[in-house]
Parts: structure tokens; C-alpha cells; sequence
């Protein structure tokens, strides 16, 4: 008696390659691992020996951006317009006027940036030493990036994914652009080998990176010497009252010394400098264990 063999069938594809499996809850140990080996690899490769962070809020345009919509505003004419449109009108013409104020610390991230970068070209490109890294994004991330590629540098941008559609800014070095799916790891690699982390205004995100850093900092994660820089006094005095921390007791005199501030480009550059030149010019990059 003959019995017909069955059809052959193709083989599964093997785990690493099975893409529902990788997306699965199981797998979610093999996608954090991957969100620190792909970084490693690529900065690695690219010869980057530690970083300088910028951050500050997505919200702020360049000035000829902001500028332009006030401009437009302007040439509106409030009477061919109804009361509710008029008030609409009012409202974004007050806005459009803030966002033009606002507008000078993306200038002065990005001429930041730029001087950073220029001053860390002449140490050489083996390693590259104070590359500017910021977290991908528009605003005050786009000016850091753009101040650095500008200069003649690279620059870093470790992008987020979010709900909302986002996209990396044009400004970030391709070979080092990445983007994660994890707070934690994208927080790490921020942390990991940045010398410096230089703060303009900003809102939750800008500070939920500041109590990052200076929680390592106080707990001793990373080396006490990193240089925590808040830029614009006038905007973030109004929003964070730092001194009462140490009328209140609940940081010590030492803690608060870890922050320093800056009000001008060249204020924030000898900070920086100064700072990188007394601590920071012998690498321990961790990265050149690798």
C-alpha cells in the first residue's frame, strides 16, 4: 500500500528574524538590549569619545521663523475681521510676539554650539572629544545640532519615538542618528559619556533631563566634575526658585554648587571650557573599552 508524501513547507524564519516574535512581550529584553549595542556600535565607529548635551524646549523657533509669522500678523487688518476672529487674531499676535523673544535662545544655543565645536575641532578627530548631542528634536535641540554642523563638526541627536508623528531634525550627522523606543536607554546614552549638560528653557522634558543629571551627580553615578550649565537666568529664576532648596533644607550647600549659570554665549562657553580643560582633557570615555 503506497501513502503519498506530504508537500514540503518552508521553514519558519528563525527567531531574530521572525518579526512578530522581536515586537512580542517576551522579546522586550532583546529590544533594550539592541537600544544599547546599536548606539555603542555606531559611536564607536564613528571615533566619538564623549559629548556635550544640549536641551531646551521643542517650542522655540529661529528667529526668522517667528519673526515671519509676526510679520504676517501684523499685515492683518482687525476690522474686515468678525469679534470672535478678531480675538482669535489678538491671542496669536501675542503669541507670534513671545515665540520673537523666545526666539534669541535658539540664536545663542546655536552660536553656542558652534564655538563649542570649533574650540573641540582643534583637539583632533581621534578620538572626537565634546561632540554636541542633543535629543533630535526641533527647538532648541535642532539650534544645538545645527550650531555643530555649522561649525564643521558632527553632531548626535537621540531621537524619541512619541504618539504624535516626530521627526529628527536636519541637523544631526546621519551615521549619528538614532532613535529609541525606551526613555530609560535613550536617558543612558545621554548620561553615559556626556563631560557636560548645558539647560536653556524649556519645559517638562527639559527638566525631566536636568533632575536626571543631577540626581547621578548627587548620588555619585557619574563623576562629580560633569558641568550642569543653566542658561537664561531671566526665564528659569521665574520658574524655579533654586535657593529655596537650601532654605527648605533639602539640598546641602555642595549640591547646589553643582549648577552653574549663564546669561551669554561667552558667559556659557568659559564656563564649559574652563571646566573641560581643568577636569576633562585626559578621556575616560568609557566607550574605548570596547
Amino acid at each position: 500500500m503506497s501513502h503519498s508524501r506530504p508537500k514540503p513547507t518552508h521553514a519558519p524564519p528563525a527567531p531574530h528574524e521572525d518579526a512578530k516574535f522581536l515586537k512580542s512581550i517576551p522579546a522586550r529584553p532583546i529590544r533594550i538590549l539592541s537600544e544599547y549595542l546599536h548606539p555603542l556600535v555606531q559611536l564607536k565607529k564613528e571615533g566619538i569619545g564623549d559629548t556635550i548635551v544640549m536641551f531646551g524646549s521643542a517650542r522655540i523657533e529661529a528667529h526668522e521663523t517667528a519673526a515671519a509669522r509676526l510679520t504676517r500678523l501684523k499685515h492683518v487688518r482687525e476690522g474686515k475681521l468678525s469679534a470672535a476672529a478678531r480675538a482669535q487674531h489678538r491671542a496669536a499676535l501675542r503669541h507670534a510676539k513671545s515665540a520673537v523673544e523666545m526666539s534669541r535662545y535658539y540664536e545663542e544655543a546655536r552660536q553656542l554650539s558652534h564655538k563649542i565645536t570649533t574650540w573641540a575641532l582643534t583637539l583632533g578627530p581621534k578620538p572626537r572629544r565634546f561632540v554636541i548631542c542633543s535629543g533630535g528634536g526641533p527647538g532648541i535641540m535642532e539650534a544645538a545640532n545645527r550650531g555643530a554642523i555649522e561649525a564643521g563638526g558632527k553632531s548626535i541627536g537621540l531621537s524619541i519615538e512619541l504618539p504624535h508623528e516626530q521627526f529628527a531634525n536636519p541637523f544631526i550627522s546621519p551615521e549619528l542618528s538614532f532613535n529609541f523606543h525606551y526613555f530609560f536607554m535613550r536617558k543612558l546614552w545621554f548620561a553615559q559619556i556626556a563631560k557636560a549638560l548645558i539647560v536653556f528653557p524649556g519645559g517638562f522634558g527639559t527638566m525631566d533631563e536636568l533632575w536626571e543629571m543631577l540626581t547621578l551627580l548627587q548620588t555619585g553615578k557619574i563623576p562629580r566634575h560633569n558641568i550642569v550649565l543653566i542658561y537664561g537666568r531671566k526665564y528659569w529664576d521665574e520658574v524655579m526658585n533654586w535657593k529655596a532648596f537650601l532654605r527648605w533644607g533639602t539640598i546641602r550647600e555642595e549640591e547646589y554648587k553643582l549648577l552653574q549659570f549663564a546669561d551669554t554665549v561667552d558667559e556659557a562657553f568659559d564656563h564649559i571650557r574652563g571646566g573641560l580643560e581643568k577636569y576633562h582633557m585626559q578621556l575616560d570615555s568609557f566607550l574605548q573599552a570596547y
